[in-house]
């Protein structure tokens, strides 16, 4: 594929883009953003493109990890405001002022009321949560796609029950 062609295919696929952007991103500016860094680097990286694939796909899995490593980024920041007069906002990374003791507190916790989970919503759910594929699961455990999208959602509002104090 020529250069003028991908350059038009990736114009013409950016359209397509919006509602998954605002999908992740859940704001119309951040979703704008997203967008245009993607395509930015869908044409930075044609020579990385194959002939005869998806673009569409190609553009929706740079979209994908730019988001995925944007939240990354952004989740190892914590900002604190300074209650000085000058009112100065600090740029703090997480994990700064660790307390390990706590931290296993509440871990040991949250692996008991992940445990404290029925085996039939939990081991889905472990499975999911350690990346196997919801298809993947039903294979395994030999039950229907169904149960294990529901098992699943079951075991996570369990969870979510039994941890609410958190």
């Amino acid at each position: 594929m020529s250069t003028i062609e991908f350059n038009k295919q990736v114009v013409l696929f950016s359209n397509s883009l919006n509602s998954f952007a605002y999908t992740l991103t859940k704001n119309i500016e951040d979703s704008k953003d997203l967008i245009q860094e993607t395509i930015y680097r869908a044409l930075v990286n044609k020579d990385k493109f194959m002939d005869n694939t998806n673009l569409k796909a190609w553009m929706y899995t740079i979209m994908r990890n730019i988001f995925i490593n944007n939240y990354r980024r952004a989740s190892k920041r914590t900002i604190v405001n300074d209650e000085s007069e000058s009112q100065f906002v600090i740029n703090m990374h997480a994990g700064t002022a660790y307390n390990s003791g706590e931290s296993k507190l509440i871990f040991r916790e949250m692996d008991d009321a992940l445990h404290a989970i029925n085996d039939e919503l939990r081991i889905p759910f472990m499975m999911h949560h350690e990346g196997y594929k919801y298809h993947e699961i039903a294979e395994y455990l030999n039950i229907p796609l169904g149960t294990v999208k529901s098992r699943i959602f079951f075991a996570r509002r369990e969870l979510k029950q039994r941890v609410q104090k958190y």
